[in-house]
């Protein structure tokens, strides 16, 4: 999960350098969307579709309003733009929804599967499962197909890839649209997994993959992939063994680490 959200940090960083501080709110949207649809009987597919159209959706909104206009203005002004946003999203979605965690029947999610003395979780299978898949999805889309050729010219070089014919514009609503689609993923596999979501899940979220991302590299799509798991790794081995209370010491520490 903290792969799928410094990826769509880092996608919309490598490509327009811009942070884009509301995608912690895309992911929290994401997990309300896919929170809703489960609650009404759906399954597990049409909740991860609805949960990434959603996001795709209010990131493109994001884009168009608070990003494109402020094209050429310092990287600040974008970022607080997008800062904004996330407030908005965090309001709205405790209007519609409440303040107060909400909580899915703990019984859709007991199926476990035994491998001599090792027990594990279907869901757990399910989070690393469709992680897999959309990686692979984006990697495809990256490396072998014109959006992808255009969206890696337009990170390269923004001026000459306008005049070699590339529309700027639809790229950075297409690099919007997958970082969102990605952190909306990643917010239904979430509320699926803990069977339970909250308006304020997507601060923590966010600010850990951000350091996902500065770990990785600030605008390196593979970086982010190699150092998502890495810090989930840490994360949970300091929980093992060290206590919750280490665990943001390790995951901020070692981002600090790298910045120095």
């Amino acid at each position: 999960v903290y792969t799928l959200v410094a990826l769509s940090f880092s996608l919309v960083m490598g490509i327009l350098s811009i942070l884009n501080l509301a995608i912690g709110e895309l992911f929290m949207l994401g997990g309300f969307i896919g929170f809703t649809v489960i609650a009404a009987n759906f399954p597990l597919p049409v909740a991860l579709l609805a949960g990434m159209a959603a996001g795709a959706l209010t990131a493109i909104v994001i884009g168009k309003i608070a990003c494109e206009p402020l094209r050429d203005a310092p990287p600040i002004t974008p970022l607080l733009s997008t800062l904004g946003f996330s407030i908005i999203l965090q309001n709205v979605v405790t209007n519609i929804w409440g303040s107060d965690p909400l909580q899915l029947p703990s019984e859709l999610f007991d199926d476990r599967l035994t491998l001599g003395s090792l027990n594990v979780g279907v869901m757990q299978l399910a989070v690393i499962g469709v992680t897999i898949v959309l990686v692979g999805a984006l990697a495809w889309l990256i490396q072998s197909t014109s959006a992808g050729r255009a969206l890696r010219a337009v990170a390269e070089n923004r001026e000459v890839a306008r005049l070699l014919g590339v529309s700027v514009g639809r790229m950075m609503m297409h690099a919007f649209a997958i970082s969102g689609a990605l952190a909306g993923a990643a917010g239904v596999l979430v509320c699926l997994h803990y069977a339970a979501i909250t308006p304020y899940v997507g601060v923590d979220t966010g600010l850990k993959a951000i350091a996902v991302m500065v770990i990785g590299g600030t605008a390196n799509v593979w970086g982010a992939l190699l150092a998502g798991p890495l810090i989930g790794i840490a994360a949970v081995l300091t929980v093992a063994y060290g206590g919750s209370q280490l665990r943001d010491f390790v995951v901020y520490g070692l981002m600090i680490l790298i910045l120095l």
